[in-house]
């Protein structure tokens, strides 16, 4: 009696663990996101492909605006004269190598060419750990892009007349704050900005929600960070993604729901991941040849 009682207990309890397992599967929490992930539910991975194209050409210059060395890197299939650019901004923790060195942008750039798309030059530059705006402490990535970075693309020998801008996590949030400032005049280059995509963007519910150091206080957050209030993209092309298992995933909803007309992209599987943002790229490059190339 007390052996069937005793399993009547432990199945009774296991059965209580899977639904548990199943419950929490269906609620939109972290715990959710969390079981999704380890049993390996609605993940996103993608390769580099093996397709030939030249590695990244790398330089390094003393930027006034940012106050230190930045580095910038370019890819591009044959000859940059006259290119149309796709600016990638890195997320947190990264530089200007993780474009080439995680998403492999080059190699990916390589295929998109050799499977018919128009040519491109896709160029990554430092910047830090600003959110890709100005900061109390005089670090302005924004100011470098605008009088150090452009100027050196069209020395190169770009088409900097016709450029797009991506981004992932942190560099999403800077592609689309870069795309508001762009339509609001406040950033201004010789050439227009066609299009803005962005991959799971660190946008913040409030100023209080945000990641330590990613804003100096609340009137820098409402200054910079509040994008899902008024995106204010103007005519500038968006493609705005993000995975359901990543934990900017409800403010992307919103982001997206805020802009008019809707960006294209969308909400699908994926999490916080290089995967995931590494199986955007091929949409990314054929967004941008549509509006620039």
């Amino acid at each position: 009696m007390r052996t069937a009682t005793r399993r009547g207990v432990v199945l009774g309890g296991a059965g209580a663990v899977v639904l548990g397992a199943a419950g929490a599967l269906t609620v939109d929490t972290p715990v959710r996101s969390a079981l999704r992930r380890e049993l390996g539910i609605g993940q996103v991975e993608a390769t580099v492909p093996v397709a030939g194209g030249a590695d990244p050409t790398y330089a390094t210059f003393a930027s006034a605006a940012r106050g230190r060395d930045v580095t910038w890197g370019w890819a591009a299939t044959g000859d940059p004269a006259d290119l149309p650019v796709l600016l990638v901004l890195h997320g947190r923790g990264t530089d200007a190598h993780a474009a080439f060195d995680q998403l492999g942008m080059h190699r990916f750039l390589a295929q998109h060419v050799a499977d018919g798309g128009s040519p491109l030059a896709v160029v990554s530059v430092d910047g830090g750990e600003t959110y890709w705006h100005p900061r109390r402490g005089g670090d302005d990535p924004l100011a470098m892009l605008r009088t150090e970075l452009f100027p050196r693309l069209a020395d190169t020998g770009f088409a900097t007349d016709r450029w797009a801008v991506a981004g992932w996590s942190m560099g999403g949030f800077g592609a689309l704050l870069l795309a508001r400032e762009v339509a609001a005049g406040r950033f201004e280059v010789d050439g227009r900005l066609r299009a803005a995509a962005a991959a799971s963007p660190a946008l913040f519910a409030s100023a209080g929600a945000t990641s330590a150091g990613a804003f100096d206080d609340a009137q820098d957050w409402r200054n910079w960070g509040d994008l899902v209030s008024g995106p204010g993209t103007g005519d500038v092309a968006l493609s705005v993604s993000c995975g359901l298992d990543d934990p900017f995933r409800r403010q992307t909803e919103r982001y997206r729901a805020a802009c008019e007309p809707e960006p294209a992209g969308g909400i699908g599987d994926g999490a916080h991941t290089t995967g995931y943002w590494r199986s955007l790229v091929p949409g990314w490059l054929a967004f941008t040849a549509d509006h620039v190339g």
